[in-house]
């Protein structure tokens, strides 16, 4: 990935993510744009790469020392699901930002061409500018939808925005004896990944490394913390979110099955809300789902309006397209199968897999 990249589209290189300045003067493009994401900037491609062994790059077109168009991207391999560059990885964003869509052409191609070098059959666009669904691309509009809204002013508004039958779930959890706690520290990492692990485990998907979750802990510093709720001192509902721009960012999120009957996730979410505001957000990002997904309904039921989202994926000709998708008809007996692993042995396979899906 280090090697010289060198293109006829004159402009384009590979950025070197090792460099410090090269990471600042990244960081100073996205921080003029309206539309980037956490998931573009080098602190989350590197986090993922220390902590998975997917690797970091991004494709840069200058003009003059000027930055004019930025495509992030982790490499990501799996012997079950296939090599891809992802855009990015292990992300719900990312994805080609330029400041002339009529350049975006050549970072697409120069986006083919670094992954055929890298024996990548496909290339995962997450947003951004899109290619218009030729030269192998094809662009999906109907799958994923992402949810948020502004943060009311104060508690009570902020129940009162929530739907009635929703909110009186919500109220239940209120009343519930439940602690609620934040932080970082170890026992919150612990807390948070343990809840988190069952939760996959329960929906028939592999956990992600714990490295993955204390590298992007540690790399995102004041803008990233864990909210955990407890029953009994047992944790039994936990996320891990990304402040951005005033926005709060709920990214990685579970809970057992005791969370259900308790309430607990309906009381994670809420007091989320109330902790962002006093953190100084205005907005809840509730994050994507798959269309008609149960998750779909569930951020619904809390008043969100969906807003389809654009993905696009590249497949190298000759090759089948890339399938990690855990819904596909491809994967329901594996999905079905990892559901009634114990959670020990889903927790010891899990992230040897996972690190693969990207």
């Amino acid at each position: 990935m280090n090697a010289p990249f060198v293109l006829s589209r004159d402009g384009i290189r590979l950025a070197d993510l090792r460099d410090p300045l090269e990471c600042a003067r990244i960081d100073a493009f996205l921080a003029e744009r309206d539309d980037s994401s956490p998931f573009h900037g080098p602190k989350w491609l590197c986090a993922v790469a220390e902590s998975t062994g997917n690797r970091a790059g991004a494709l840069v077109d200058e003009a003059r020392g000027a930055i004019r168009a930025y495509l992030p991207f982790n490499e990501i391999h799996s012997p079950i699901f296939g090599r891809v560059l992802a855009s990015s990885g292990f992300a719900v964003g990312g994805g080609l930002l330029t400041e002339a869509p009529d350049k975006a052409e050549k970072l697409f191609a120069a986006a083919r061409e670094l992954a055929e070098r890298q024996s990548c059959p496909s290339i995962e666009l997450r947003g951004g500018a899109l290619p218009q669904g030729r030269d192998g691309w094809h662009v999906q509009t109907a799958s994923h939808c992402n949810f948020d809204r502004e943060l009311a002013t104060d508690e009570e508004a902020e129940l009162k925005a929530i739907p009635r039958k929703q909110r009186a779930e919500v109220r239940k959890g209120l009343n519930a004896d439940l602690e609620v706690r934040t932080g970082t520290t170890p026992a919150d990492r612990e807390a948070h990944y343990g809840v988190y692990a069952e939760s996959v485990r329960n929906l028939g998907t592999p956990v992600f490394p714990k490295s993955l979750f204390d590298a992007v802990l540690d790399a995102f510093g004041d803008a990233a913390d864990i909210l955990t709720v407890a029953h009994e001192g047992k944790a039994v509902a936990s996320v891990l979110s990304l402040y951005h721009r005033g926005t709060v960012m709920p990214y990685w999120g579970g809970g057992t099955w005791d969370a259900r009957r308790l309430r607990a996730n309906e009381r994670m979410y809420f007091e989320l809300m109330l902790h962002a505001r006093r953190r100084g957000c205005t907005r809840f990002d509730f994050g994507r789902s798959k269309t008609d997904s149960g998750a779909y309904y569930f951020k619904k039921n809390w008043g969100f309006e969906p807003a389809p989202l654009a993905y696009a994926a590249w497949t190298a000709p000759g090759f089948d397209p890339r399938d990690a998708n855990p819904s596909s008809a491809r994967h329901r007996l594996q999905v079905a199968a990892w559901q009634k692993l114990p959670l020990r042995v889903a927790n010891g396979l899990g992230p040897f897999i996972a690190r693969g899906l990207g």
